[in-house]
């Protein structure tokens, strides 16, 4: 990214930090709550890459007095302290740079939402389940790290204990922010516990995360649900709970259909599949509207295909390879374990980059 067109495009903000400074003062914006909440994030934003801006000012400078002590002076000692300045100085220029560029990036409201995440066993019947119930696992750990709430509302069960389908929730800070890189197709190849000759077999398992709708982004008429209640059920359909208290949903016009039969209280799990399906009937209309973002750029991280492949677990060679920005990692068993953080924080910023990208060519 050319380094004179970020700076250029950052200082041109100062005129819009001198404004929003004199209205999160005005008596008239602070009687206003939204107003000044809204004004006052953007403020402190702008306030935080201004600071940045100053120390990409500094850093030059002091490059500028380095070289300039390296041209001039005879004093070795002296030639010496400026050459470490020199390199410590030019070392933390292109750091200083990209996170200015990041910073320059338009925050998404969605990403501070909570999520719904879905993972669906793919092709490889039975070994496609356990590698659901793998990466179910995955994020389970994952989200203890995040210090998340992880809250089940619908299981199907596969024959040897894995998942054909498992739907939960996961709320906490910046929860859809973090986890919307994880839609896609993930691929597995390893020896299956049911493989008897040793052979590596290749399964997959979807997954779809979706930010969770609130009510007013989502607006469902009573009179286009069909609700229907049954007993909650555990594997191979045996009745777990002899009270009609599992829930399922149909949103007619639609056809989307929820169901959530993780509580004992009927309300509780009708609660549950409506927060679910405000969440898909949004996810419906937002991604409408991704779609034509999408046809517009190149490459494609978090708003992608959900059908296209976005990673391979590799178990005979240790290493997890996310195929969107082209990273290998040969840490398979930490990835499994739920340390998703430097796969997570490339795709953040190979994203962040693109859009900055095409925001400074708009």
């Amino acid at each position: 990214m050319n380094e004179e067109r970020i700076i250029s495009y950052a200082s041109s903000l100062k005129g819009r930090y001198e404004e929003l400074g004199v209205l999160i003062t005005d008596p008239n914006v602070i009687c206003d709550a939204e107003r000044y909440t809204r004004l006052s994030k953007e403020y402190k934003r702008l306030e935080n890459l201004f600071h940045e801006l100053s120390e990409y000012e500094q850093c030059k400078a002091l490059i500028e007095e380095a070289r300039h002590t390296l041209d001039s002076s005879n004093d070795e000692e002296l030639k010496a302290l400026a050459k470490d300045q020199l390199e410590e100085s030019e070392a933390n220029l292109p750091l200083t740079i990209q996170q200015i560029a990041l910073m320059l990036v338009p925050e998404d409201p969605e990403d501070a939402k909570n999520a719904i995440v879905e993972i669906r066993a793919g092709t490889g019947g039975d070994e496609a389940a356990l590698f659901a119930r793998d990466l179910f696992k995955m994020y389970s750990r994952f989200a203890e790290q995040q210090r998340w709430q992880i809250s089940v509302t619908h299981v199907t069960e596969g024959a040897l204990g894995g998942y054909k389908e498992i739907i939960f929730n996961l709320s906490g800070t910046a929860v859809y922010g973090t986890m919307k890189y994880e839609s896609g197709v993930h691929r597995v190849q390893r020896v299956p516990e049911t493989e008897t000759q040793g052979r590596v077999h290749t399964s997959a398992a979807s997954v779809v995360v979706l930010p969770e709708a609130d009510e007013v982004d989502v607006d469902i008429k009573e009179s286009d649900l069909r609700i229907d209640t049954f007993c909650s059920s555990g594997a191979g359909g045996q009745s777990v709970n002899t009270t009609y208290s599992a829930v399922r949903i149909v949103h007619i016009p639609t056809g989307v259909v929820v169901q959530c039969q993780d509580e004992r209280s009927q309300l509780k799990n009708k609660a549950k599949a409506l927060a679910e399906l405000r969440s898909r009937i949004y996810d419906i209309e937002r991604s409408k509207q991704l779609e034509s973002v999408a046809s517009q750029r190149k490459s494609m991280v978090s708003t992608g295909d959900r059908s296209a492949k976005i990673r391979t677990y590799n178990y005979p060679q240790g290493r997890v390879t996310d195929h969107r920005i082209g990273l290998t990692i040969h840490d398979l068993d930490g990835v499994m374990n739920g340390n998703l953080s430097t796969i997570i924080d490339a795709l953040s910023v190979a994203e962040n980059t693109n859009k900055m990208s095409e925001a400074m060519l708009a």
